[in-house]
């Protein structure tokens, strides 16, 4: 079994790391325990991508708040009060009649205070609150970043208006913006909408038309490949994923078996929200870098979650991180040297 003690950081592990964060709703504080051991270990978090829960978890990362902090956070957080719908809502004719009406169940207003209320709390004094303060600073200043890496972090969400996925700030301009306007909680609120719990976050596109956002996940809950580069140069420091399951076998390669109306509805939903991830994980051997955390256990809409699910959630968030640097009896220890040496003729190379 692996021993949820950590050790102290050996010389080979410290650097800096990108990740890559799936979503999963109340989940999220499982990818702040993973977190949370990687930090002790030595790693810095340089950029990251997620959606939805991981979205979150990237915002609280890259404002500099200490991964033992967000894992404070998101285990004191009443995530009942997220549960915004009006009065009439508590019953399941007043849920549809939201739906109907709304497109979604819950407002998303104590969501998106609650955002604010952390970076206002935990964030470096200073900030602007817009994706001007996320720019990345490559260590080597004859490199430049383009598109989603020359940002800190990257928030997907799904573009009803548009059917595609967006790369919050990258794709600022489609909305008549730059990432010097946009604000970093706005995009997160519109990441984190799950489709028909809460409503739609409503914006206009450039050409000043109405533009409906959701859940990232929705299109892509794992943008694995958000870092990679489109070239043959090495990667200079690692760029792991953080999963929220079990086993590659879990969600990739998933086999819908069609028998009648609801299991044909659950297939194009499985087969749209994995298309792209799964896509993204045939092209660049993700599998090898990725944490995959068991959380099987507890639906992504628990809202009423029990101390006993927030600390299952945080020691397996803890136990799958560990397992993958230190190795077990179904992988080796994570070695950078072996990765490259391993997939160096991969078109997905990293940084």
């Amino acid at each position: 079994m692996t021993s949820l003690q950590t050790p102290a950081p050996s010389p080979g592990s410290l650097g800096r790391v990108d990740l890559v964060m799936e979503g999963g709703g109340v989940k999220g504080i499982a990818l702040a325990g993973a977190l949370e051991v990687l930090e002790e270990r030595g790693y810095t978090v340089n950029r990251v991508a997620g959606s939805s829960a991981g979205s979150i978890a990237g915002m609280l990362s890259t404002a500099g708040i200490p991964a033992t902090t967000i894992v404070d956070i998101l285990r004191a957080t009443d995530y009942r009060k997220f549960e915004d719908g009006p009065w009439w809502t508590r019953t399941i004719l007043g849920k549809a009649a939201a739906i109907l009406l709304h497109n979604g169940i819950h407002r998303g207003e104590h969501l998106m205070s609650w955002l604010e209320e952390q970076l206002d709390t935990y964030a470096a004094p200073g900030r602007t609150g817009t994706f001007d303060d996320l720019l990345h600073q490559d260590p080597d200043p004859q490199h430049r970043a383009e598109g989603p890496r020359a940002f800190r972090l990257v928030v997907t969400a799904s573009d009803l208006s548009a059917g595609r996925l967006r790369h919050l700030p990258t794709d600022a301009q489609e909305f008549g913006t730059t990432p010097g306007q946009l604000r970093v909680v706005e995009t997160v609120r519109a990441s984190t909408s799950i489709p028909l719990f809460f409503r739609p976050v409503r914006w206009r596109n450039a050409q000043g038309r109405p533009a409906v956002l959701v859940d990232g996940g929705l299109l892509s809950n794992f943008p694995v490949s958000v870092f990679d580069r489109p070239d043959d140069e090495m990667p200079r420091w690692p760029t792991f994923g953080i999963k929220l399951s079990a086993t590659p076998e879990a969600d990739f390669g998933v086999t819908n078996r069609i028998r009648g109306p609801l299991s044909f509805g659950k297939a194009v939903v499985d087969t749209v929200t994995g298309f792209y991830d799964r896509m993204h994980i045939d092209s660049s051997h993700a599998v090898a870098r990725t944490i995959f955390i068991d959380t099987a256990a507890v639906r992504p809409t628990q809202f009423d979650l029990s101390e006993e699910d927030r600390e299952l959630l945080y020691r397996k968030g803890r136990t799958a991180a560990t397992s993958f640097l230190d190795g077990d009896d179904e992988q080796a220890a994570w070695d950078f040297e072996v990765y490259k040496a391993r997939f160096r003729t991969s078109t997905a190379r990293g940084q």
